[in-house]
């Protein structure tokens, strides 16, 4: 095993000094005064627009930033011709810049030494972190084989380090939106229609004539398009139904809002089936010509009536048939939002196939309104040798388990790095790229494990996020606005490709992940796989292929090009679904020849004890999960996060407005940090609430250290779902202690 690797805070190696003042009042969007551009002339002409798309959060919308003569990033706006954003950036997007001028950024490599039998980092050139990396790679693939590499990633840079990987002979990539985000919402589509929702998703909002938002929480999670979507939906007079235990934003703008018992989700959307069904209120036509199993599923939900769900929900079986009306109503131009975040109690699939179901008998598949056909531009894969085939992969580390997992679930891939006797497939070393595994990850006992069993650890990361403590290596990336990166093809309503070049030239020591992922390869013999100099020639010859060229796409940012294929579904075509028998499937046999229900079925779920409320949390418009904690653009709209409290609660403990407390959860964890109470009528009295991202300890982050309370180091029980391996995390409890507990917060 390897030396116990300690958690070592960077402190101020590998930052250097600040290199602006920390005063709020000083706080200012442009950046510091940076190196010459790599993009010339271009973008130090004072006003020039450089052509980028946000890496803030995964929507990438398109947009230019403005350079000032000095090298300065001056702002950021978005790209009028991006159907993503339609030239509106969120406060993200906008306040970007802050992640380029942040004085915390990571400025130098780092290595971990022993010093005086302590220890610690010391700063490195990239010649020495790079060759370190190589060699330990090689030893691990002499010993272990290639196969016991892994990556852990999110953002655009963990293609490069993904096409690292594959490589050197490993396919062992997790990315922790699949397990802790929205594998469940994808498998429960592709089990009902033959295929996912896509990321941003295919709802057509715009044209919507209602919306049934269940755990959605458009204009919170700011995924900028669908905001704007529904505003426009909204004043065109569609009708919004929110199914929410808090009074979200998107509940204030709805004209139904049932405010549902935690946990129980599920029960209320199969009595939307069952009055749509025995009511005769669904798509007759639609479900004839498209569906099978409508029988099964007519039986199936028999039983789930509104007054057997109103028991279970406390919504009023009243207020269940009207909204299953009003769907009704609207059809095919409706939509049930199959969300983002679906990992919630264990059988997320099962719920999400609820959502897809009810789509389904609404006819909304494939219409107007409803959920449009995508279609994207295939970017031609530049040339490279054939990867070698792996002797195993992450398919193997799930032991027979989780049968529907179309990619690595996380929670496997940490437990095959944990050595045990017999196991014959384990992981030795993680390169972790653009994710704060600390923080993204539950079941924090078998992580810390996993990293101590490693023989190596790499971090590449902008920030010294709470993960980089525990590095071997830490590499520092440059931001998005100070690199080339890939092309950026999303599938919409029509096919785009965008651009993101640098705006200036990389700050300090920092690198780009594809100079990074290029110059480790090249160490391990791989250099065929990265057959260029400058990633400026992979863009030009992509975009060569599809008629263009990176002097265009370097003027105008985006490239929109003609659809080629139907939006909706032509009603005098015989449409097929992806799906084994071409049709949507309501009864699935996949799910029943695997040993699951065929149809989602209800059961319930623990409830809080006496004195402990289930704890929830969400998103802030202005911030992105942890990423943006420490960005003091953002910080200055919300600087912390607070935990709602219902007034009858607060009562009951004697808790006032705007005071602080710590938060104990079911096992006893205790919050590092104490939090605001903000006492609101929107919660129900059952539940608390709080922004996830917040409470950070570790102190280089100095705008983001100790600033409320950190949701994930309080989930402490997780439910996983058997179907994929979704690691369900709203199966836990709090209570309030609102003396300081006796413990210090980690360093």
């Amino acid at each position: 095993m390897h030396t116990r690797r300690k958690f070592i805070k960077i402190g101020s190696l590998g930052l250097g000094a600040a290199a602006l003042t920390t005063g709020l009042a000083n706080w200012v969007v442009g950046s510091a005064s940076s190196k010459n551009s790599s993009n010339g002339s271009q973008s130090l002409a004072y006003g020039k627009k450089v052509a980028t798309y946000c890496e803030v959060c995964f929507w990438k919308c398109a947009g230019w930033a403005y350079v000032t003569p000095n090298g300065q990033i001056q702002k950021i706006i978005g790209n009028d011709d991006d159907p993503q954003c339609n030239g509106r950036l969120c406060p993200r997007g906008t306040g970007g810049v802050g992640m380029f001028s942040d004085p915390d950024r990571l400025k130098t490599p780092l290595i971990r030494v022993t010093k005086d039998g302590e220890q610690t980092y010391r700063e490195a050139t990239w010649d020495e972190a790079l060759n370190f990396i190589a060699t330990k790679m090689k030893e691990i693939r002499e010993k272990h084989g290639p196969e016991s590499m892994a990556l852990f990633n999110h953002g655009s840079s963990g293609k490069y380090f993904t096409h690292l990987l594959n490589a050197f002979g490993s396919n062992n990539v997790a990315a922790p939106s699949f397990a802790q985000c929205r594998g469940p919402r994808d498998t429960g589509f592709e089990l009902t229609f033959g295929e996912s929702v896509s990321s941003p998703e295919v709802t057509d909002i715009r044209d919507t004539r209602c919306l049934v938002l269940i755990g959605s929480h458009i204009g919170e999670n700011m995924h900028n398009g669908q905001v704007q979507e529904m505003s426009e939906a909204i004043d065109k007079g569609a009708v919004i139904i929110t199914v929410d235990p808090r009074l979200s934003t998107a509940a204030s703008k709805s004209k139904y809002w049932l405010p549902i018992k935690p946990s129980t989700d599920l029960a209320l959307l199969l009595a939307w089936i069952h009055v749509l069904i025995y009511d005769q209120r669904y798509n007759k036509a639609y479900v004839e010509k498209y569906a099978e199993g409508f029988k099964e599923l007519k039986e199936h939900v028999k039983d789930y009536t509104p007054e057997w769900a109103y028991g279970i929900t406390t919504i009023k079986p009243e207020l269940i048939r009207n909204t299953a009306r009003e769907m009704a109503n609207a059809a095919p131009s409706v939509i049930i939002h199959p969300g983002r975040h679906t990992t919630w109690y264990g059988d997320d699939v099962q719920r999400s196939r609820a959502i897809a179901i009810l789509n389904g008998l609404l006819g909304s598949w494939g219409n107007r309104g409803g959920i449009y056909f995508k279609e994207g531009i295939k970017v031609p894969e530049f040339p490279r040798p054939d990867y070698p085939k792996p002797a195993w992969s992450w398919q193997d580390t799930l032991n027979g388990r989780y049968p529907f997992a179309k990619e690595a679930v996380t929670n496997t891939v940490i437990e095959a790095s944990i050595p045990a006797e017999g196991k014959k497939n384990v992981i030795k070393g993680w390169i972790v790229s653009g994710t704060n595994l600390i923080v993204s990850i539950p079941l924090k006992e078998e992580l810390m494990k996993a990293m101590q069993s490693l023989d190596l650890l790499v971090v590449v990361d902008t920030m010294p996020m709470e993960i980089t403590g525990y590095a071997d290596v830490v590499l520092p990336e440059c931001t998005y606005l100070e690199r080339y990166d890939d092309l950026r093809a999303t599938a919409h309503r029509e096919p785009t490709l965008a651009l993101r070049m640098p705006a200036v030239e990389p700050m300090y020591e920092t690198k780009p992940a594809w100079w990074i992922a290029k110059q480790i390869g090249e160490r391990l013999g791989l250099g065929s796989f990265f057959n260029y100099k400058d990633f400026k020639e992979v863009l030009e010859w992509q975009l060569n292929k599809i008629g263009s060229s990176l002097n265009e796409m370097e003027r105008i940012g985006l490239k929109k090009f003609e659809r080629k294929t139907a939006l909706y579904i032509d009603p005098n075509d015989d449409f097929k679904f992806k799906t084994p028998s071409g049709k949507i499937q309501f009864n699935s046999k996949e799910l029943q020849e695997a040993g699951f229900d065929a149809m989602p079925k209800y059961t319930s779920h623990p409830q809080p004890e006496d004195g402990f409320y289930r704890l929830i949390y969400g998103r802030a418009p202005m911030h992105t999960f942890s990423r943006t904690a420490n960005n003091r653009n953002l910080v200055a709209l919300m600087p912390e996060n607070s935990v709602w409290v219902n007034p009858q609660i607060a009562e009951l403990w004697g808790i006032k407005k705007d005071q602080y407390v710590w938060l104990k959860n079911q096992d006893g964890v205790v919050s590092n940090f104490s939090v605001k109470v903000r006492i609101t009528e929107r919660i129900r009295w059952d539940s608390v609430y709080i922004v996830h991202g917040f409470g950070h300890h570790h102190k280089p982050l100095t705008y983001a250290f100790g600033r409320g309370v950190n949701d994930t180091e309080l989930v402490t029980h997780v439910a996983t779902d058997p179907i994929m391996g979704g690691t369900g995390m709203r199966g836990n409890f709090v209570t309030f202690l609102t003396t300081q507990p006796k413990k210090e917060a980690k360093g």
